[in-house]
């Protein structure tokens, strides 16, 4: 089982940081480590590798923790993070995750520890299961895989029906979207659709208006699909109707951008470097002031996660980080193109997971 996997590597760290056991709190690193997807849950790992975490959640979720949590020891109790400290036993330092607990949690935290074990302290542990899911195992590649899947499949299916027209408005375009990646196995989009029409294009992160599409109009489509809680990430620019000369030039400026960001996506790369080699062709061909985002983040059981590929961007590139590359030059007034893929790192060259061909498509 993963989850068991991803303890044992957890339990590891833990020993290495000289601590005696970690308070998960956070609900993304619980259902990383556990498997669950309630709205109230805690664990207590320790570092022992002969003992194993106690989970606990309340009592909405006693039957949903016994299907998802079915291997741990389950406590039910609403007040999770403080019950779970009073089984710390001889554990003298206990690890809590100081940037999720708030000032006034950590004062109910500090007076549960010393009721139960006076000798004990609360050691700040900010980000050790975040570090952690950098490099994502099988069973998240596969997650990924399946939701880039069906953001593709959605894609194709509103091209293919027409979904691309003169007439919509923007927000018609993207409830379509949204509901064809349901249609293809996703719990939900990824985040709100992007869907950018015209002048709106040259806008990184414009949101779905009631604006119309018309033909020759750039159409820039960022969105993404929710698959098992992993989200995938995709964006297209497309032309309809007639592509005009200044649009084919721009869009082969951020297709060259892209594929040396991805060509540079190899094992050991420092990120900035990533982050440079991408926005160099940009800033070769006069651009680099309308290139005003990095190049992309990595992507999992969150749409941002680390690494960034950026310039303040700090690491090098592991196996098995999951990550985007996303270059886009906005003309304001005009239009934009910005072209993105999801990608695994890997030894010898990236494995692509937004399969969606990258000509210029013309609808």
């Amino acid at each position: 089982m993963p989850h068991t996997t991803r303890r044992a590597a957890l339990r590891a760290t833990l020993r290495q940081r000289e601590l005696d056991a970690l308070l998960v709190t956070n609900l993304l690193n619980v259902r990383y480590l556990t498997g669950f997807t309630g709205s109230n849950a805690a664990l207590l790992v320790p570092a022992d590798p002969d003992a194993d975490a106690v989970f606990c959640t309340d009592g909405r979720y006693r039957t949903q923790a016994e299907a998802q949590v079915p291997d741990l020891e389950r406590v039910v109790d609403r007040l999770c993070d403080t019950v779970l400290l009073t089984r710390v036993g001889g554990a003298a330092r206990i690890g809590y995750e100081s940037h999720h607990v708030t000032v006034d949690r950590l004062d109910a935290l500090a007076g549960a520890l010393a009721g139960a074990a006076p000798s004990a302290e609360l050691v700040r542990a900010s980000g050790l299961v975040e570090e952690q899911r950098l490099v994502k195992d099988d069973a998240e590649v596969e997650a990924l895989r399946m939701a880039c899947a069906a953001a593709d499949r959605a894609l194709a299916g509103l091209v293919e029906h027409g979904g691309l027209r003169p007439g919509r408005t923007e927000r018609e375009i993207a409830r379509e979207l949204e509901g064809r990646m349901l249609d293809h196995g996703a719990a939900g989009p990824s985040f709100e659709s992007i869907v950018a029409a015209g002048a709106h294009s040259a806008v990184p992160h414009h949101r779905p208006t009631d604006a119309v599409v018309k033909a020759g109009d750039l159409v820039k489509l960022d969105f993404g699909a929710l698959v098992d809680g992993y989200h995938s990430d995709m964006t297209r620019t497309l032309v309809v109707g007639r592509a005009a000369d200044w649009q084919r030039e721009l869009y082969e400026l951020v297709a060259a951008s892209q594929e040396a960001g991805r060509a540079a996506l190899a094992v050991g790369a420092r990120v900035g470097d990533v982050d440079a080699a991408a926005r160099g062709v940009i800033e070769r061909a006069g651009y680099g002031e309308q290139f005003p985002h990095g190049l992309g983040h990595g992507v999992g059981l969150e749409i941002h996660e680390a690494p960034a590929l950026s310039k303040a961007g700090a690491g090098t590139l592991l196996p098995g980080m999951a990550v985007t590359v996303e270059p886009g030059v906005y003309l304001a007034g005009r239009g934009g193109v910005r072209i993105e893929d999801t990608l695994v790192v890997r030894a010898g060259a990236p494995e692509l997971l937004t399969l969606t061909t990258k000509e210029l498509v013309v609808v």
